[in-house]
């Protein structure tokens, strides 16, 4: 039986997008679908007790800026620590890369495409404008900007949030294997052992 990841991730997370690649890899190396669940951070943080950023003690925002220096160079990525629209509110990027899901797109080439247009090429996706931009760009139809807009596609978002929650997710990005997390880009590795190794998921209890 083929497995699959659940992969819990919001557009405006520069986590999600340094690690995109590298997730994919390894999914793609061993045959796993990918189960995209965009997600609304402000309300998840909220229901998990996390908090966002502004709120966050300076030492904590800090570290931050210097670890997002050290991925950025252990990636190989071009990435600015401050772009131009961010923050914002990316609850519509996300929602086209349900909608995109939801329509049977492969959501991979636009998720890339989107994370890079927020922290490399500083392009505000909140912008209805520039996400049909993006889509015409990647050839995907336009009527996928409406379906974003809608109410079920909202439901959905809304029901990924609770997905998320039930699943012990609190971050961005998560990938949930057999109902194990693993929280943050910097537990790629961990995820591929996982996968490589065929054991069984490790769980609260022990």
């Amino acid at each position: 039986m083929s497995r699959s990841i659940d992969y819990f991730f919001s557009v405006v997370s520069p986590w999600a997008f340094i690690g995109h690649a590298a997730f994919m890899a390894v999914a793609q190396r061993h045959g796993v679908a990918v189960r995209y669940h965009p997600v609304q951070l402000g309300g998840l943080f909220a229901q998990t007790g996390g908090l966002p950023l502004p709120k966050r003690h300076p030492a904590r925002q800090h570290y931050r800026l210097v670890e997002l220096q050290r991925w950025r160079a252990a990636r190989g990525l071009d990435l600015h620590l401050h772009p131009a629209h961010w923050p914002f509110d990316g609850a519509l990027a996300d929602r086209l890369v349900l909608a995109a899901a939801a329509e049977g797109h492969d959501a991979d080439p636009l998720v890339r495409r989107l994370t890079s247009g927020v922290w490399q090429r500083q392009e505000d996706m909140a912008d209805p404008a520039q996400l049909a931009a993006v889509l015409a760009e990647l050839g995907l139809p336009a009527v996928l900007l409406e379906a974003a807009g809608s109410e079920a596609v909202g439901a959905l978002y809304e029901a990924n949030r609770q997905r998320a929650v039930e699943a012990d997710v609190f971050g961005s990005p998560a990938y949930v294997l057999d109902g194990e997390v693993f929280w943050g880009q910097d537990r790629i590795d961990l995820l591929d052992a996982a996968l490589s190794s065929g054991r069984a998921p490790f769980t609260p209890e022990g």
